[in-house]
């Protein structure tokens, strides 16, 4: 078992196709007396929808957060196209090709949409303080391009007629797609979506399997969704991971997944066969 960060850093290099894109190994942290996570194991292959699932304090949101470097573990190590990125600060997790969406949105609500966007694609900038001083020709060009990622992205999320306007008093499903495309903006490789549907009707939370799926497959990003919402899991996800009380209990197709004693168990307190016929 690899020590935390002793693998390998990551490099600009492509790894063999082989490797997954991302490999959670034995993931375990503590806070305090509190176990979050215990030896936590799991791969995302390139291309997946990989939804993570579990009942409230299953430890969803800490394995989230291991992975977009809010929190280290105290055991274990992420592989990121197969180089450890334990030793990552989360604010160049955009380098290396990953992107987020928050559960509590995280907009900059007094600027524009297009503006929200286009911060996302600054992570591929090369731009300075000086070089944005003097207003130099490749940084306008620089900046163009940005602007032509952003609204390429505008355009395909719908987002076209809220453009101009400030992200502050937009609808919530609105902003939730603001936020998709500013992720997207950074040209990821690896998407992580904290709970996109929380606060979402059943249409909407309809569109957004759809959208999720149609990113998948326009913008050849793998998908790690984190979700209370198990229709939407279910649907769009190609495999499922569960976890309860800190440990994964099942991993598989969606049906496996939702035929799994212990899921059912997590989630309703009984087995399958003490649930009777139709439960």
């Amino acid at each position: 078992m690899a020590a935390v960060g002793t693998a390998e850093p990551y490099s600009a290099a492509r790894a063999p196709s082989s490797v997954p894109l991302l490999e959670i190994r034995d993931i375990a942290l503590r806070f305090g007396g509190i176990i979050a996570l215990d030896g936590v194991s799991f791969t995302i292959e390139e291309g997946q929808i990989l939804g993570l699932i579990g009942p409230n304090g299953a430890g969803k949101t800490t394995l989230f957060n291991c992975v977009s470097r809010l929190y280290t573990p105290n055991r274990g190590d992420i592989l990121f196209e197969g180089r450890s990125m334990l030793w990552r600060p989360p604010h160049r997790i955009a380098e290396i090709g990953i992107g987020r969406t928050f559960q509590n949105l995280a907009l900059f609500a007094p600027q524009s949409v297009l503006d929200n966007v286009r911060l996302g694609a600054h992570a591929h900038s090369r731009s300075d303080f000086v070089s944005d001083a003097l207003h130099l020709p490749w940084v306008r060009r620089e900046e163009a391009r940005l602007t032509e990622t952003a609204w390429s992205l505008i355009r395909m999320l719908d987002l076209e007629e809220f453009a101009l306007r400030p992200a502050a008093g937009l609808p919530l499903g609105t902003r939730k797609r603001v936020e998709l495309a500013r992720a997207l903006a950074g040209q990821p490789k690896l998407l992580l979506l904290d709970e996109p549907a929380g606060g979402l009707n059943h249409e909407e939370v309809g569109e957004l399997g759809r959208l999720i799926r149609r990113v998948r497959d326009e913008r050849q990003v793998t998908v790690l969704l984190v979700e209370h919402h198990m229709n939407l899991v279910m649907s769009v996800s190609d495999k499922v991971v569960a976890l309860d009380f800190g440990r994964k209990i099942a991993e598989g197709s969606p049906a496996q997944v939702q035929q799994d004693e212990a899921v059912i168990r997590a989630y309703l307190g009984t087995s399958k066969a003490a649930a009777g016929p139709g439960r």
